[in-house]
């Protein structure tokens, strides 16, 4: 079979199913497929049964590898640094990874040369997110509230001088933090202590 059919696959990534359909062959056939063009290097496995164009994921551009993120872990949205640098927030350039939170597990995934992580928070502070472009992704303030939960629980590192806090809306702040632990409340009102006290030097 001719791997140039797969050009022909419009969308980012696909399944069994839709090689399937593209060549008229049955499902199984299909999946033989793409298991022998994995193995070609031609195609990269997303996870079971998804599959994108290894050419294909090496030009993605970030709002792409942020759809392919919300897929490799269900349910799961961009957060952290990752969208913080999306939003300009921070001056930390992301280049190689896109971070994520979910309800499911801390996990990372090596595609392509990116590695998509994900950290775990609890159901009662999972939230703070909408999806813009396709992308679940969490406002820049709840990124910076995951950030900072993570952060004292230490299971993350945070780079406050980074930050761009004027950026943020601080009453948006103040409402999203309020379901967190006292500690993650502390640290936020730290962070802005220490920013005005920097801007007075």
């Amino acid at each position: 079979m001719d791997y140039t059919r797969f050009l022909e696959i419009e969308k980012l990534h696909f399944s069994h199913e839709d090689v399937a359909e593209l060549l008229k062959i049955k499902k199984e056939s299909a999946a033989v497929l793409c298991t022998r063009y994995v193995k070609k290097g031609l195609l990269t496995r997303l996870k079971r049964d998804l599959y994108v164009r290894t050419e294909t994921l090496a030009r993605l551009g970030a709002m792409d590898l942020f759809q392919i993120a919300n897929f490799l872990q269900i349910p799961s949205y961009i957060s952290l640094m990752t969208a913080l640098s999306h939003y300009g927030v921070t001056t930390q350039v992301q280049r190689g990874f896109v971070e994520s939170v979910s309800i499911k597990r801390t996990k990372a995934f090596m595609r392509g040369g990116t590695a998509f992580r994900y950290l775990k928070v609890g159901a009662a502070l999972y939230g703070g997110f909408a999806k813009d472009q396709g992308v679940f992704i969490a406002s820049p303030e709840k990124a910076l509230i995951d950030s900072i939960y993570l952060a004292t629980m230490g299971r993350y590192t945070l780079d406050v001088a980074s930050l761009d806090l004027s950026k943020l809306d601080r009453k948006k702040l103040d409402q999203l933090v309020a379901n967190h632990p006292p500690k993650t409340q502390k640290s936020l009102e730290r962070i802005y202590e220490e920013t005005r006290r920097s801007r007075e030097l």
